[in-house]
């Protein structure tokens, strides 16, 4: 396994085929996240109905030799009902070496790369060969066309399974102060044993930390909110380096294109919270005390 050095805050495109930008623009949005040290770009075949890397790799011609300067990212395994898709005739998951192979070619001839950094397993599928996965990723890795891999939304004993066949790189999972299950269910604590940082998607909760009303979600913001204030951060900021405080390092992906948002999430490498400022927004997010 070539070893992967992913930014410690990914920026991710799932969003990009809605942002109403032309390749230029987009192109400026690579940049912004460049210059901010945000070097890995997270993408998947399906985003934006199997768009979205196309949209990513006409940006990316734009500018030789920026490839040089990043890490591409993507995932596979989930087969969407679609006119891209024409075969498929129910929503499913497909981890047949058949199917990544051929899903990899896609991602790279979209991204005008000849090459992934890692390559994730999308979700946990009832069919998937450990063995023969396995033996897929060693090939494309002896072609050159895929560095690393890693899985996405595994559990534990899924996660496991795969490993004891071929080391993973990461699991990419949902964390946020309204999701903490991770923290909790043996994720992490796996993560942190085998030396394996996490990826996080979702970080914000999908925008709900921000817009939830139940009496629950208004509490935790509140709380947030003054946590935020009195280091003079922002709610997004204190989000994310509540997550990387974490023993296990995880990495959040960020999915937005605004450049104030990129600048919100540059500012959590600087925020590193005592245990009990965590605990606070813990105690927030869990509905009580710790035992």
């Amino acid at each position: 396994m070539t070893e992967l050095k992913l930014s410690p805050i990914v920026a991710g495109a799932w969003r990009m085929a809605g942002w109403q930008m032309n390749a230029q623009q987009r192109l400026v949005w690579i940049n912004a996240c460049l210059e901010r040290g945000f070097s890995s770009f997270d993408h998947a075949d399906i985003y934006g109905g199997y768009q979205v890397e196309a949209l990513f790799g006409e940006a990316l011609a734009l500018a030789s030799g920026l490839r040089e300067r990043m890490q591409l990212v993507s995932k596979c395994g989930i087969q969407l009902v679609t006119p891209a898709r024409p075969g498929n005739a129910i929503k499913h998951y497909d981890t047949s070496a058949a199917h990544v192979q051929a899903s990899v070619e896609n991602s790279l001839k979209s991204l005008r790369t000849d090459h992934l950094d890692l390559l994730l397993i999308h979700r946990p599928d009832a069919l998937l060969e450990a063995d023969e996965l396995a033996a897929c990723f060693e090939q494309l890795r002896r072609d050159g066309k895929v560095l690393n891999f890693g899985v996405s939304n595994f559990t534990p004993a899924q996660f496991e399974l795969l490993h004891s066949r071929i080391a993973l790189a990461t699991n990419q999972v949902e964390c946020s102060p309204l999701h903490l299950e991770p923290i909790h269910d043996g994720t992490f604590d796996q993560a942190q044993r085998l030396r394996v940082a996490p990826m996080i998607w979702s970080p914000l909760a999908g925008g709900a930390l921000y817009t939830r009303q139940d009496e629950h979600a208004q509490k935790l913001r509140w709380i947030m909110g003054e946590v935020a204030g009195q280091h003079g951060v922002s709610l997004t900021t204190l989000a994310l380096a509540w997550l990387m405080r974490l023993p296990c390092r995880p990495v959040p992906v960020i999915g937005s294109h605004r450049i104030e948002a990129l600048d919100e999430a540059q500012a959590a490498l600087n925020l590193r919270l005592s245990a009990q400022d965590w605990y606070r927004i813990w105690t927030a997010a869990a509905g009580h005390e710790v035992a």
